[in-house]
């Protein structure tokens, strides 16, 4: 089994406690320059909101330190966006769902960052 499959494999069971559960899903996935970070419904039909590094505000925000969107700086600012974008939405908690990816790095500095703005995982 390769690397990526092994990832998805992991990422089914925690998928499958959160529909259980029945709650707000804060899905993460990174790549090698870029972090994105979805708010899904409940019935996991829909997409509420996203934040990324790809959007111009966070671009922009990157370019004045001269940092690229795959490091742990761009994670925490994602984190930030989609937590104030939660808050405004009047979403108070999440499940937090790594994709599989283990927990360190810029996937905990995202989730870290979502806590440290007020929302909770």
């Amino acid at each position: 089994m390769d690397k990526k499959l092994s990832r998805l494999r992991r990422a089914v069971a925690t998928r499958r406690k959160i529909a259980e559960l029945g709650v707000y899903r804060l899905a993460v996935h990174r790549s090698n320059l870029h972090i994105y970070a979805n708010v899904i419904s409940p019935e996991g039909d829909k997409v509420l909101f996203t934040a990324s590094t790809l959007e111009p505000e966070v671009r922009k925000e990157l370019a004045e330190g001269k940092k690229n969107g795959g490091n742990v700086e761009a994670a925490v600012i994602v984190g930030k966006r989609v937590a104030e974008k939660a808050k405004a939405a009047g979403i108070e908690s999440v499940a937090f769902d790594r994709a599989g990816f283990r927990y360190h790095g810029r996937v905990k500095a995202l989730a870290e960052a979502a806590r440290e703005a007020g929302l909770k995982i």
